[in-house]
């Protein structure tokens, strides 16, 4: 196991699994994901979650070798999903005299996953601003509700000023992945936290509070370094903001004369000066990515071919999604293609209704089959209004 213990007293027992491809069934993770669970010893002795099945007799070797013959008095369950939760029960029947830690909603759902004997003798529910004293360390509670289930809380300990903040802050890749943070901890909010803006601002508000020196995220690295970065970035993502002046252009062809239009409008917007001009091919760029990039750049330019006198699968479900994590605050330019009825752009037109402070860019751009002369003049239109 790499060494990541964050002090003599805090060890890190979680596991990297590479193994995987998908994570929650649905994203692309090529560098894989790191479940990360912790250990404190102190006069008291506190595991901090447990990890996803995958890497059960992994996490079980690495707590045994921290325990160093000890016993653990209590198990913190800062949420439980299962990539964190599923090792509960088995920890539960292995240490018949620990104490489960959790508030008043984790153990409304632990029932619901798991048979553990005696549950309501061996439960200590705590709630806001709660402390567990295990000696010198001592835990404070802050309930994060909807980050992103409703029962996850995050600890603060006192001592050594250090934040376990369940699924803030995480991100793709195991630990001994090198690649930089940010695209992939950007990649990992938007597509399972984003829809939360609200409740990780609220989150983002009781931290402010706290002096922090370390960020313990249960994917991803720990963070010692620059936490002001990582804090303004989340800041950044949950209001809703830009992150960077730019373009992302997501497509959906289904032959392909719809991409071949938008890569002559990506041309075109660069040759008039555009820093950042990005293009998803929906039907096979990851789409948690372009989700992501959709987040970072302040314009949105969304191209899709007509289906079934609807809208092109891929691009309906790009759309759906951005909806669903809340998308707002942007402009948005429209292309759609089609033959002989184009339906696209009123179908794209729907679902942008339903999100907040949105305004589209005109003119809507309609391609009949092929870019031809009345639609590029279109197209130019477009991209000189995009520029406004």
């Amino acid at each position: 196991m790499k060494d990541t213990n964050i002090s003599e007293d805090i060890l890190y027992i979680g596991a990297d699994d590479k193994g995987i491809d998908l994570f929650e069934s649905q994203y692309k993770v090529p560098n894989g994901i790191s479940y990360n669970s912790y250990l404190i010893k102190d006069e008291k002795v506190a595991i901090m979650d447990t990890i996803d099945r995958r890497k059960t007799e992994e996490w079980l070797e690495n707590l045994e070798k921290a325990l160093t013959g000890r016993e653990p008095d209590y198990l913190v369950i800062s949420h439980l999903e299962p990539d964190h939760a599923y090792n509960i029960e088995n920890i539960a029947k292995r240490y018949p005299k620990m104490k489960l830690v959790g508030n008043e909603k984790t153990f409304t759902f632990i029932p619901q996953f798991f048979n553990i004997e005696n549950l309501e003798e061996r439960k200590i529910t705590v709630k806001e601003g709660d402390i567990l004293n295990l000696g010198k360390h001592k835990l404070q509670f802050i309930m994060a509700p909807m980050v992103h289930w409703p029962e996850v809380m995050v600890e603060y300990e006192q001592t050594e000023k250090i934040l376990f903040s369940a699924d803030a802050f995480g991100k793709f890749g195991t630990l001994d992945t090198e690649e930089e943070w940010l695209n992939e901890a950007r990649r990992y909010y938007v597509n399972i936290v984003g829809k939360y803006g609200i409740q990780v601002q609220a989150l983002l508000k009781k931290a402010s509070a706290l002096e922090i020196k370390t960020i313990c995220p249960l994917h991803g690295p720990i963070l010692k370094e620059n936490l002001g970065y990582y804090i303004n970035k989340y800041d950044i993502w949950s209001s809703y903001k830009e992150e960077e002046k730019g373009i992302l252009i997501a497509c959906s062809s289904i032959y392909g004369n719809t991409l071949k239009a938008v890569k002559d409008l990506k041309e075109i917007l660069e040759e008039k000066g555009v820093g950042q001009v990005v293009l998803a091919d929906l039907t096979r760029d990851d789409m948690a990515e372009a989700m992501g990039n959709a987040f970072k750049y302040n314009k949105l330019i969304i191209a899709s071919s007509s289906y079934n006198l609807g809208l092109f699968p891929p691009m309906e479900h790009f759309l759906n999604g951005l909806k669903g994590k809340n998308y707002q605050n942007r402009k948005i330019g429209i292309i759609e293609n089609g033959t002989w009825a184009p339906s696209a752009g009123k179908c794209m037109k729907e679902i942008i209704s339903q999100m907040k402070n949105v305004e589209i860019i005109e003119p809507m751009v309609t391609i009949k089959s092929t870019l031809k002369e009345d639609s590029k003049k279109q197209l130019i239109e477009l991209a000189d209004n995009i520029l406004k």
